[in-house]
C-alpha cells in the first residue's frame, strides 16, 4: 500500500500535464483526448473495458507466476551446478538478443491463439530477470559466512538451503519487482502481435480501428493502473520475504 501511495502524486502530476498540453494546445481529440473525455469513454464502456481487463489480468497473473517459479528453479540449478551454468548462461544471455516482439507470431503459431501464447510471452519477458537477479544474489553470499560453514563441515547442499538461499531472497524479491512491471508489457505485446480476440491490448487495437481514441486510451490508463496495483501487491510480498530473509 505505501508503494501505491508514493505512486498517486505522480500519478495525479501526470494528469494535470497532460490536461495542461490538451489545454494549452488545443490539440485535436483525434490525437489526443483530454483527461475528462477518456474519464467519460471509461465510465461509458466500464463494462466492456472491465471484461478485457479480467483476461489481460489472468494472463498477467499465470505468466508471473510461471516465470518466477521457472527463474528461481534455474538460478537454483545453477547455483547447484557450476557445470550447468557454463553450459546455460551462454544460451540465457544470447537470448535476449532476439527482440520478444518478433516472437509473439512464432509462440501463436505454436501454442495457438488462445491465452496460452499470451502467457508464454508474459513468461519469457520476466523469465531473465528473476533468474538473472536471484542466480546473482545466490553467488554474492557473505564470503565471512561461507568460511565459517566450511569450517564447521557444512555439506554444499547444507550451505545452500541454510545459507545462500536466504541471503539471497532479497534479489530474488528484487527481481519479482521487476516482473511485476515487465508481465503487463508481455502479455499485452502477445495480444498485439499474437491474434487476440480478448484482452486491454486488443481491446486498444480495436478502438484504434474503429477510431476510438478516447476507448484507446481509456483501456492504457486501466492498464496502468493495473500496473501499478500490481506492483504494490509484489512490493509486499517482496519486503516480506526481505524481512524473513534478515530474521533467518
Amino acid at each position: 500500500m505505501s508503494a501505491l501511495v508514493r505512486v498517486l502524486p505522480a500519478m495525479l502530476g501526470l494528469l494535470v500535464i497532460w490536461q495542461g498540453v490538451v489545454s494549452l494546445t488545443g490539440v485535436t481529440p483525434f490525437i489526443l483526448p483530454g483527461p475528462l473525455k477518456v474519464a467519460e469513454a471509461l465510465w461509458a464502456s466500464r463494462a466492456l473495458i472491465a471484461e478485457n481487463a479480467v483476461i489481460t489480468a489472468a494472463q498477467v497473473l499465470a505468466g508471473m507466476a510461471l516465470g518466477a517459479a521457472l527463474g528461481g528453479l534455474t538460478a537454483l540449478g545453477l547455483a547447484m551446478s557450476p557445470r550447468l551454468a557454463r553450459m546455460v548462461l551462454p544460451g540465457l544471455l544470447l537470448s535476449q538478443a532476439v527482440p520478444y516482439f518478433a516472437l509473439a507470431p512464432i509462440l501463436a503459431l505454436w501454442l495457438g491463439f488462445g491465452m496460452a501464447s499470451k502467457i508464454a510471452m508474459a513468461v519469457l519477458i520476466i523469465f531473465f530477470p528473476v533468474t538473472s537477479a536471484f542466480y546473482d544474489g545466490l553467488r554474492r553470499t557473505d564470503r565471512g559466512l561461507l568460511d565459517l560453514a566450511e569450517v564447521m563441515g557444512a555439506g554444499h547442499r547444507a550451505v545452500l538451503w541454510r545459507l545462500r538461499l536466504p541471503a539471497a531472497l532479497p534479489a530474488f524479491a528484487s527481481g519479482l519487482r521487476l516482473a511485476a512491471v515487465y508481465a503487463p508489457i508481455g502479455a499485452v505485446v502477445g495480444e498485439w502481435v499474437g491474434g487476440a480476440s480478448g484482452g486491454l491490448g486488443y481491446l486498444m487495437l480495436l478502438a484504434n480501428g474503429r477510431v476510438k481514441i478516447d476507448l484507446m486510451f481509456a483501456s492504457l490508463v486501466v492498464l496502468a493502473l493495473f500496473t501499478v496495483l500490481l506492483y504494490a501487491a509484489v512490493n509486499r510480498l517482496a519486503s516480506r520475504l526481505e524481512r524473513w530473509a534478515a530474521g533467518w
